[in-house]
């Protein structure tokens, strides 16, 4: 149908000309997305790299949560479309339960993927594990240090077995300080690092770190060889601003070494205390899909790397339009679903609702209120029936499903679909638009 025209073609015009006026290039690009250009003035964001890495752990955060019971086939398949979508560095699965076998075939599936993407091994505590991981073909491996002093003896598994069996575990080398917390790092970097790995360091509870004790951690773990430190914020305490001020400070300390983060989300901030953090120095963020993790979770691959590739012009490396699909995967995998707006990857996050002046501005300008193009990501718009749904809407609905209508129809249809939404406290389907439509169609609703 023609439908009756709201505005002419030359308003359409200064419509347009006004939005262009208030764009500029970078923050705009067509059909990609359209955001403020406050966000990429030097002035205003301050400094940022031209790429960050983001090193993806979704994999080793799986096993953090309960009740999810993938198999060795699912977790490599998703390993496979990890890669495929442009992951760079991937953090897999611990060491528990799997045997060198199971390690070398995760690296083969991850360099068969992408020959460059670094694989990294996690939560290694001895120098078997490091030559493990080594034998193994791993480029990486992370060997965590606990970011306390005697209260890191709470996070030591043989304490709990010790003390289970009756055995005395306190022993004259047992360590009563922070000191005695890094010596045991120290042999462990060096062999990793003489194994020609990337040694990388996660410093955990970083939110408890005083001046002090950064000081010390700093000169002791890369004077043992660390290429990397990784300041991780188990219980998500860190601001962005607080985030920051800890990754200049470490990378004054340690110039010439990387610098990593591993935010959680308790307070919604882990994208924000990511780009904090790149922006103060640091070289690699370490997130999942989803944001999958024990407790609040990570930083969310998705909204991470779109922050970063749309407000701030950072390139990613991630292949944009397989994230959607990401997601839907790990959700099949975990069988942990996000909530229906979840930042770019929900199933409703292009949706605005179905009033008139939503659904038809997308025929002035398709980026006013999708800031981000949805293909871009590989998602949808959305558009819902709704009693706040009127003709413009209905008669667009009814196109998209091959219906020939009138202007008298349409308005017959909207008049029956608000009573139906009202007695029967719902929503309508498309199935139920095309219904009506065939009921005022044939006056009978016997219409086939």
């Amino acid at each position: 149908m023609d439908k009756p025209a709201v505005f002419t073609d030359e308003e359409v015009s200064r419509f347009r000309a006004e939005l262009a006026a208030a764009r500029e290039p970078g923050a705009y690009e067509p059909g990609r997305w359209s955001v403020s250009p406050l966000n990429r003035r030097a002035e205003v964001r301050g400094p940022m790299p031209d790429s960050v890495r983001l090193r993806d752990a979704t994999l080793r955060s799986v096993e953090t949560l309960p009740g999810v019971v993938a198999s060795t086939a699912a977790k490599e398949a998703y390993l496979r479309r990890l890669v495929g979508a442009g992951v760079r560095e991937v953090v897999t699965a611990g060491l528990a339960g799997r045997d060198d076998k199971a390690l070398r075939t995760e690296v083969e599936v991850i360099k068969g993927e992408n020959a460059d993407c670094r694989a990294v091994l996690p939560l290694l505590r001895t120098v078997r594990d490091i030559d493990r991981a080594a034998d193994a073909g791993y480029d990486g491996v992370q060997i965590w240090v606990q970011g306390l002093g005697e209260a890191s003896l709470i996070y030591n598994p043989a304490v709990y077995q010790q003390a289970w069996r009756g055995e005395e575990w306190r022993t004259r080398d047992t360590s009563r300080g922070r000191a005695g917390v890094l010596a045991r790092a120290v042999p462990l970097i060096r062999h990793a690092h003489d194994r020609g790995l990337d040694v990388i360091v996660p410093m955990l509870m970083v939110s408890y770190l005083t001046e002090e004790v950064l000081e010390e951690s700093v000169a002791v773990l890369t004077g043992a060889g660390a290429t990397e430190l990784t300041l991780f914020d188990g219980p998500g305490a860190m601001s962005p601003e607080a985030y920051a001020q800890l990754v200049a400070r470490t990378k004054e300390l340690a110039p010439e070494v990387q610098v990593g983060l591993h935010p959680h989300n308790t307070f919604g901030l882990a994208v924000g205390c990511a780009v904090g953090a790149v922006r103060a120095g640091a070289d690699v963020v370490e997130l999942s899909v989803n944001g999958y993790c024990g407790g609040p979770g990570n930083a969310d691959l998705a909204a991470t790397a779109m922050a970063f590739e749309t407000l701030y012009g950072v390139s990613t490396g991630i292949r944009t339009r397989r994230l959607t699909e990401l997601a839907r995967a790990g959700e099949e995998l975990t069988g942990y679903h996000l909530a229906w707006n979840h930042p770019v990857t929900g199933t409703n996050a292009f949706s605005w609702g179905g009033m008139d002046l939503i659904t038809q501005e997308t025929a002035v300008d398709p980026l006013l209120h999708n800031c981000l193009e949805p293909t871009l990501v590989g998602n949808a718009r959305k558009v819902p029936f709704t009693p706040d749904s009127g003709p413009y809407t209905l008669a667009d609905k009814l196109a998209a499903l091959g219906v020939d209508t009138t202007v008298e129809q349409v308005d017959e249809v909207l008049r029956r679909a608000r009573a139906l939404m009202a007695r029967e406290g719902r929503l309508l389907t498309d199935a139920d638009l095309a219904s009506l439509d065939r009921e005022v169609a044939d006056g009978t609703g016997t219409r086939p």
